[in-house]
């Protein structure tokens, strides 16, 4: 059998679109553990190991995302210590107090990582006699935080122990090797047989078998599942960027989403089977969505259709502070989490926090088999497929279709929609691939424009009603990929302080279709216009010819339908960053500092 380096530099490969500082493996060699190193991109990795190349057929790898400690080759990941390696997502909380005790017992360490402080540890434990499944059970339940640990040992060729609390962890089954995963997409290349580890479970896996425990140290079974990734979710094909890529992918992408949410034989559109018949929307009284980042501006944008469609009282929370608000929430309300990726740390404990509380939850996520996916009262997919793109795009336009389908669904369920208004609204939302496919055409106009905030040092975004979440979207994006300062801000508050940061340097850009507050919005543009505030407009030709001179430069978007009008808008402000970010020449698809999947608090 060939050496294991290069199939763990492939596996990392596929996973450094989620925007990683520094890599490096570890295997099991003749002589004992081995390691390679790196800071950068895998390639500076793949370099190394052409000029010093890794034996072994058992090994670990990882791709860091600084918490402690800089990115730095020393503490970048696999830590070693005496007689074990390791690799972690996650943080260990506690890294402080263990260190402290250990170093008490004559222990060293030589990083600044909280992840070798479980190598060290483990170490201790080999040495005081342990063989290392012992070693492993006495250590996990010392950690307290969040970790996936994956672990390889001296002189144990055919063992590889890996544990998961609080971020994913899935064990691959294959002919005569298993592997050990954060996600599918990792190891989909070599099997599609994976099993999904329990909150607290840990597994111990050799060539041939595997066992897996609970974390009362008890053996349990886990069903095996058959997992299925798109052919060319990692291949950028002619794009230049995943991120274009992906963008074009979303009239596909919804209409596969749509897919799901449209019944086969009437056309109208249903939730699925087992939401619909056990989710009673119209006993709802109340709807908390939580979500991080672009799905939490998906939320916002939703908080309009709850409302104004279904007459539901809503309220949107950013996860990282949701629980610590303490809400209180009635045992009629429905808590609604949104995430791409079904992991991220701070969504999923608060929906172990309103499940603490007998609130029933949804979950709408791109990965069935997350955790969150798998934790939920109640699941609604966004099948977006895989998203490279550290920004998101097309798992953002699913979220806002999925959710808009919900909320139509509520309505009707309380009676809020005539038979003829859900018909309408049915065969608007049936033509959001058509409308997105419009707006793509517009693309070489859109890169034009993209100059009129190239050179900029601020870019202020601006909406009114449901266009002021977008406009937050729209300067995320913006900040994300092109590294311009961005801020969105609602069109009506721009008198109440932002407008004295208004130069003639500072372009604004107005999210504004001719909707029933456009008028009010070419106020507050001629407002920044009076300011000598240089103003892109985005809207359809009425509100373009209605503004006037007033916008410095306007881009005309299709006409559409107020329901649609986020979806096709979002899709705009996603090729505005994009070509933005090009012109700077910053990393589009690998933004610094930035990772895909937060599993961390």
């Amino acid at each position: 059998m060939a050496p294991v380096a290069h199939r763990l530099v492939s596996t990392l490969k596929r996973l450094e679109y989620r925007g990683y500082d520094s890599a490096g493996i570890a295997t099991v060699t003749d002589d004992g553990l081995d390691r390679r190193r790196s800071v950068g991109k895998i390639s500076e990795l793949e370099a190394l190991l052409k000029s010093d190349p890794l034996a072994g057929l058992t090994g670990i790898g990882h791709t860091r995302w600084a918490t402690h400690g800089a990115a730095t080759e020393v503490n970048a990941h696999p830590h070693r210590s005496e007689g074990v390696a390791v690799v972690h997502n996650g943080i260990i909380e506690n890294c402080a107090s263990l260190k402290t005790q250990l170093e008490g017992e004559g222990c060293f360490f030589e990083t600044e990582t909280d992840t070798e402080t479980v190598a060290v540890l483990i170490a201790s434990l080999l040495k005081a006699g342990n063989a290392p499944v012992d070693a492993v059970r006495s250590a996990l339940p010392k950690l307290h935080g969040a970790y996936a640990l994956g672990m390889i040992f001296d002189d144990h060729p055919d063992l590889m122990i890996g544990a998961r609390k609080g971020s994913p962890l899935v064990i691959g089954v294959g002919k005569g090797e298993m592997f050990l995963g954060s996600d599918a997409l990792a190891i989909a290349p070599f099997t599609q047989q994976v099993i999904y580890l329990e909150e607290g479970d840990w597994c111990v896996l050799h060539r041939e078998n595997y066992q897996i425990f609970d974390q009362s140290g008890r053996e349990v079974e886990r069903p095996v599942q058959t997992v299925e990734v798109e052919d060319d979710s990692a291949d950028k094909g002619d794009y230049p960027h995943f991120m274009l890529k992906e963008i074009f992918e979303q009239p596909r992408s919804l209409k596969r989403t749509l897919d799901v949410y449209t019944h086969p034989v009437h056309g109208t559109l249903v939730l699925p089977k087992d939401v619909e018949s056990d989710l009673n929307l119209s006993s709802v009284d109340s709807i908390y969505m939580v979500s991080c980042g672009t799905a939490h501006y998906a939320t916002r944008v939703a908080e309009y259709w709850f409302e104004q469609l279904a007459g539901i009282p809503c309220k949107t929370d950013i996860a990282s502070e949701f629980r610590y608000r303490k809400p209180a929430m009635s045992k009629n309300a429905l808590a609604v989490f949104v995430s791409q990726s079904g992991e991220t740390a701070d969504t999923l404990a608060a929906l172990r926090y309103c499940q603490s509380m007998g609130v029933k939850t949804l979950a709408i996520v791109n990965v069935r088999t997350s955790t969150i996916a798998r934790e939920a009262d109640f699941v609604l997919p966004t099948t977006a497929g895989p998203e490279i793109g550290v920004a998101s795009t097309k798992a953002f336009t699913a979220q806002l279709l999925v959710l808009l389908t919900t909320a139509i669904s509520a309505a009707k369920m309380r009676g809020a929609l005539s038979a003829d208004e859900m018909d309408r609204v049915t065969g608007v939302v049936q033509s959001v691939s058509d409308q997105v496919e419009a707006v793509l055409a517009l693309d070489a106009q859109i890169q034009s424009v993209s100059e009129f905030i190239t050179e900029a040092d601020d870019v202020f975004y601006l909406g009114r009603g449901v266009h002021y979440p977008l406009a937050l979207e729209g300067a995320l994006k913006l900040k994300e990929i092109s590294y311009i300062h961005a801020e969105g801000f609602a069109s009506g508050e721009l008198k109440h302080g932002p407008i004295a940061l208004i130069t003639e340097k500072t372009p604004i850009i107005f999210v504004a279709p001719n909707d029933e507050l456009f008028e009010k919005s070419v106020s507050n543009l001629q407002e920044v216009a009076a300011r000598n505030g240089p103003v892109l407009l985005l809207s359809d030709r009425a509100g373009i010819q209605e503004a006037g001179k007033a916008p410095s430069v306007s881009l005309e978007v299709p006409e559409c339908d107020p329901l649609l009008a986020p979806i096709l808008y979002s899709v705009v402000l996603q090729l505005l960053a994009y070509h933005a970010a090009v012109l700077r020449g910053t990393d589009v698809d690998q933004p610094r500092n930035l990772a895909k999947s937060v599993t961390v608090e």
